[in-house]
C-alpha cells in the first residue's frame, strides 16, 4: 500500500510539473505602453506583436504633467513611456529611468545624433529619440481666405473675420509664442522677458475663445477658424476630401517638441521594452509611423524612405533653415514656477 501512494505522488507531482511547463511555455509576453492619445499608428503595435509575440498594452495621458502625476501616484504597472525631452530630464533627475542602454545596440547609428539632445542623457544610454515636429497654426480656408503669414494674423481673426480661434492648454507652449514674438527663448528664466510674454497673451485673451487641445472637429465644422496646434494636424489636413484646412508656421517662429522613448525604474516587462527599442530602430517601423502621425522621425535612414510627398513636406522633413526658427523646451527646473504663475493669472482673468 505505501508503494502504491509513493506511486501516486511521483504521478501527481510530475502532472503537475508537465502542466506548470507547458503553461511556462505558453505563458503570454506584454509590454505595458503609456504614451500620448494618439500619439502611435496601431499598426506599428500590431507589427511589432506580430513579429514577436509580444502583447500590447496601451493606455494614453493628456500632458506631461498627468503621465508623471500618474506614475509618482504609485502606478507600477508601465513599461515605457514617452515623454517630451525636457520631461525625460524631469525623470531621470526623479530616479524614475531605467538604463536601457539602447545605444548599444548595432542599429542605434540610424539615429540621427541631432536628436540626442537630453541634457542628462547626452549619450542616449537611456531613452531613444522618437520623434518630433513643430506646433504652428492649422485655419480653415474657407474663413480664413487670406492665409496666415505671422502670429498678429492669426490674433487677428476674431476682428477680420468674426471667426472664432483657440491656443494650446498648455502654459510653455502658449507664453512661449509671447516669447518667441518678442525675440527672446522660450526656456527664459528672465522674469520681466516671461512676464512680457504673458501679457503679450493677456492683451489678446479676449479673441481667444478657448485653451483647448480638442480643436479637430471645430476647425472641419467651421465652428473656430483656427488653432495653435501640433503638426500631426497634418493627417487632417490631407485627408480632408474638400481641402479646406492649411497649416502655417508663424514667420516669427514656434516651438517644436520631441518626446523620447523611456524604459521605467519600474518597469515589469524591461527585456520587452528593450526589444520594442529595438524594433523601432529598424527604419521600416518609424516610417510606417511616419506615414500616419506625420511627424519627423528621429530615424535617418527612415526619413530617407518615405514617400517623395511626406520627404519632400517642409513640414514633416523642415529645411535647415526653418529649423533656426523652431525651439525646443528644456528643464528650466525650479524656474518653471515663474510659468506656472504667470499662466495662473492668465486663466483666472
Amino acid at each position: 500500500m505505501k508503494k502504491f501512494f509513493i506511486k501516486i505522488l511521483i504521478y501527481l507531482n510530475l502532472t503537475l510539473l508537465s502542466v506548470f511547463n507547458v503553461n511556462s511555455l505558453y505563458a503570454e509576453e506584454v509590454l505595458n505602453v503609456y504614451n500620448w492619445g494618439d500619439y502611435i499608428n496601431p499598426a506599428v503595435l500590431e507589427k511589432f506583436t506580430a513579429e514577436t509575440g509580444i502583447k500590447i498594452n496601451l493606455d494614453v495621458y493628456g500632458s506631461n504633467e498627468e503621465m508623471l502625476a500618474k506614475i509618482q501616484a504609485g502606478a507600477s504597472g508601465y513599461d515605457i513611456v514617452f515623454p517630451s525631452v525636457h520631461f525625460h530630464d524631469i525623470l531621470y533627475k526623479l530616479d524614475l529611468l531605467h538604463e536601457s542602454k539602447i545605444n548599444e545596440s548595432p542599429l542605434f547609428g540610424n539615429i540621427d545624433k541631432d536628436f540626442i539632445i537630453s541634457k542628462t542623457d547626452p549619450n542616449g544610454s537611456w531613452c531613444l529619440p522618437y520623434a518630433r515636429g513643430s506646433v504652428g497654426i492649422f485655419y480653415n480656408k474657407n474663413i480664413v481666405t487670406e492665409g496666415i503669414k505671422t502670429w498678429d494674423d492669426f490674433f487677428a481673426i476674431p476682428d477680420k473675420y468674426g471667426a472664432a480661434i483657440t491656443m494650446l492648454d498648455d502654459p510653455r507652449e502658449t507664453i512661449g509664442v509671447g516669447l518667441i514674438v518678442n525675440g527672446n527663448s522660450v526656456n527664459s528664466t528672465d522674469i520681466d522677458e516671461i512676464k512680457a510674454a504673458a501679457k503679450y497673451i493677456n492683451d489678446r485673451k479676449d479673441k481667444i475663445s478657448a485653451f483647448s487641445y480638442d480643436i479637430i472637429s471645430l476647425l472641419q465644422s467651421g465652428d473656430i477658424a483656427a488653432a495653435h496646434w501640433y503638426v500631426g494636424g497634418l493627417f487632417y489636413v490631407f485627408n480632408d476630401p474638400d481641402q479646406k484646412l492649411a497649416y502655417s508656421i508663424p514667420e516669427e517662429g514656434a516651438t517644436m517638441y520631441q518626446e523620447d522613448i523611456c524604459v521605467l525604474k519600474s518597469a515589469p516587462n524591461k527585456e520587452n521594452a528593450y526589444k520594442f527599442m529595438e524594433f523601432y530602430l529598424q527604419p521600416e517601423n518609424p516610417a510606417l509611423n511616419t506615414v500616419q502621425q506625420l511627424n519627423i522621425s528621429a530615424n535617418g535612414p527612415s526619413r530617407a524612405s518615405l514617400p517623395d510627398d511626406l520627404r519632400n513636406n517642409p513640414y514633416i522633413n523642415p529645411p535647415a533653415e526653418a529649423y533656426l526658427k523652431l525651439q525646443i523646451f528644456d528643464d528650466l527646473g525650479e524656474d518653471i514656477k515663474k510659468y506656472t504663475r504667470e499662466w495662473t493669472k492668465i486663466r483666472a482673468q
